[in-house]
Parts: C-alpha cells; sequence; structure tokens
C-alpha cells in the first residue's frame, strides 16, 4: 500500500519512489508486476500525474521498472544475470498458473517436488 503524507518534509515523488523500490528490493513487487498508469496512481494518491510520472522516471533510470508503452509500466528483474532469468521464469510460471485456474498452493508444492534433488 502506498501512501503520501502531505505533512512531510519528503516532497511527495521522492515518497513515492522510496515506496516503491522498498517493495521491490523486499520482493512484495515481484518482477513482472504491472504498476498502476501514472493517471490512476496520482488519482488513488490524491497527487499529480506529474509527481508519479517523475517518481516513475528515477525508478526506470535506475533499473528498477521499465515502461512497456501500452503494455504499462512493470517491475524490472533484480540482481545478477541468473537471477534475473529466475524472476522472469518465476513470473511466466506465476501468469500461467493463474490463467490455468490452478490452486497456487497445489502449484507451489509441484515447484517444490520439482526443485528436489
Amino acid at each position: 500500500m502506498l501512501t503520501i503524507d502531505p505533512k512531510s518534509h519528503v516532497p511527495p515523488f521522492e515518497q513515492l519512489r522510496l515506496q516503491l523500490l522498498e517493495q521491490v528490493k523486499t520482493g512484495e513487487l515481484a518482477a513482472g508486476t504491472k504498476l498502476p498508469t501514472v493517471r490512476r496512481l496520482a488519482e488513488d494518491l490524491g497527487i499529480a500525474p506529474n509527481t508519479v510520472a517523475r517518481a516513475y522516471r528515477e525508478l526506470e533510470a535506475d533499473g528498477f521498472i521499465e515502461t512497456r508503452g501500452r503494455n504499462g509500466t512493470l517491475v524490472s528483474a533484480q540482481g545478477d544475470a541468473s537471477e534475473q532469468q529466475g524472476q522472469i521464469a518465476a513470473r511466466a510460471y506465476a501468469d500461467r498458473i493463474r490463467t490455468l485456474g490452478i490452486d497456487s498452493n497445489v502449484a507451489l508444492s509441484w515447484v517444490t517436488k520439482a526443485l528436489m534433488p
């Protein structure tokens, strides 16, 4: 959940940038997660769209998110090349499981068994 404290001495774009950055670093926002549009997030938070756009631009410049035009803004994979590929594979698997309507606990048990030596 994102919030903006209007009484804070920290500018709103920086509050938003820091919160999103923390969520990416902790994995709360996984690689491939689609972020709200600039307008939607600005409306939800009660701030100007340019404020959200600035936070998104700075996160994109630092490699934490990527904008794919009409496909929206997504969280980028983090870490070394193998970690990034693992995160991308995990997102693809999760998306496919959701599409198939398979229970996430069942899917997790399959992954756990598949990872066993």
